[in-house]
């Protein structure tokens, strides 16, 4: 039979997955893999230098189709920082449910933790940059080494709060995963309460009055 002449970094995900799905394991090398799909070895390097960075890869596949799907939202592009993020996470875990036999296959498979986040390195590069783009309003502290400090901070603290999201949602069990909706829904809000800086922005102007004042009164 002729291997298949041109063949596709989606197709081969979804070949990929289909495998995993069905024999609980990766394949058990690519040259096997290729073999069974009918296309050349080296049309697999042309897209993925490993098993282990196609997987790492397919996360980021979800990523980027959640931000095709939102970035077509005319509405979000006049969202503020909150509703942007909220319309993020409530389609990424649409997609994430569309694929949910893999999710819970790839990620249940790497309990260990630095096998774990291996297996998202390339999501977590890709939501800290969008977070970074979210514009999320922060504290002028005036001085460049403190605000880097509270950017990263900021970045880091929405990857906590979406693997929190994810391990949530592989558990839950309710009816269209509604749960798991409402669980974003609130620790979204949480999360931009604690960042809000319009009562910590109240504290330094009293702090800064405080201070004027008793140099007047000294």
């Amino acid at each position: 039979m002729a291997k298949n002449k041109t063949i596709s970094e989606s197709q081969i995900i979804d070949m990929f997955m289909d495998y995993v799905l069905e024999h609980n394991h990766q394949p058990k090398s690519v040259y096997a893999f290729a073999k069974t799909n009918n296309f050349e070895e080296s049309k697999f390097y042309k897209f993925f230098g490993s098993f282990d960075a196609l997987e790492r890869d397919i996360f980021k596949a979800f990523f980027d189709n959640t931000i095709a799907v939102i970035d077509k939202n005319e509405d979000y592009q006049n969202f503020d920082a909150r509703n942007k993020l909220l319309s993020f996470y409530y389609t990424f875990f649409e997609v994430l449910t569309a694929n949910r036999s893999y999710v819970l296959y790839a990620l249940k498979e790497h309990k260990e933790h630095l096998k774990l986040l291996k297996t998202l390195s390339v999501l977590k590069k890709h939501f800290i940059n969008y977070i970074g783009l979210l514009d999320i309003e922060t504290i002028d502290f005036k001085q460049e080494q403190l605000e880097k400090i509270q950017r990263r901070g900021i970045k880091e603290t929405a990857w906590l709060q979406l693997l929190i999201t994810l391990r949530f949602w592989m558990d839950d069990s309710s009816a269209l995963f509604e749960k798991t909706d409402l669980f974003i829904e609130k620790s979204v809000k949480a999360s931009f309460d604690l960042i809000d800086t319009t009562p910590i922005r109240s504290l330094i102007d009293l702090g800064k009055f405080i201070y004027k004042e008793q140099i007047h009164m000294n």
